[in-house]
């Protein structure tokens, strides 16, 4: 049988996963627990997943204090890092503007949680544009492309050779396509054991 990647010989390990606090942002909380780790403690999200890492010798208490101060200090981070809706219809009107000349003109531009299997998506008939939150922290180029996708679709409802040409004004759309395809692919990859250093 072959051993447990988490509890291998001199490097004793202990994992446990637990639902997050209430808006913590995150579907669930994985602790990790090294006997390498002396002091610090880290933190970093894997997909929908929060994950901990934390000394062995911690005690309960000092786990759950540790948690609750390392999920602050993602959604902080990830706060700033994140335009708010109001900043995503300002982006969306200079990105018009600038491969548009102002044409596409959505009513609300704004981020959503329900969308796992798009990128994005318009109801053109209610000048509506709805970004998946799964965007959020890729690089603006890729946020921008999906932006300026959205809006063409504002002039161009389908996926015809004409939308096709709006969307050659954008002179990053073939890199951020192959970025968001990466990402797909990696989504569909077996997950192994964790190999992060700890």
């Amino acid at each position: 049988m072959p051993a447990d990647p988490l509890h291998r010989a001199g490097n004793p390990q202990r994992s446990t996963t637990s639902p997050p606090p209430s808006g913590s942002g995150a579907s669930a909380i994985e602790v990790r627990r090294s006997a390498r780790r002396r002091r610090t403690v880290s933190a970093y999200r894997e997909g929908d997943r929060t994950v901990v890492l934390i000394p062995a010798r911690m005690s309960e208490a000092e786990e759950q204090r540790w948690v609750t101060v390392m999920l602050d200090k993602l959604a902080a981070q990830e706060k700033k890092r994140v335009p708010g809706d109001a900043e995503l219809t300002e982006r969306a009107a200079r990105l018009s503007e600038q491969y548009f000349d102002g044409r596409a003109r959505p009513t609300t531009v704004r981020w959503v949680t329900n969308q796992n299997t798009r990128w994005g998506s318009c109801t053109p008939a209610e000048g509506s544009i709805r970004l998946s939150h799964r965007l959020q922290g890729m690089p603006e180029y890729v946020v921008d492309y999906v932006l300026v996708h959205e809006l063409a679709h504002l002039l161009v409802p389908g996926h015809g050779p004409r939308f096709w040409r709006l969307l050659e004004a954008y002179p990053r759309t073939e890199r951020a396509r192959g970025y968001l395809e990466g990402v797909v692919a990696a989504d569909r990859l077996p997950h192994s054991p964790s190999t992060r250093e700890e």
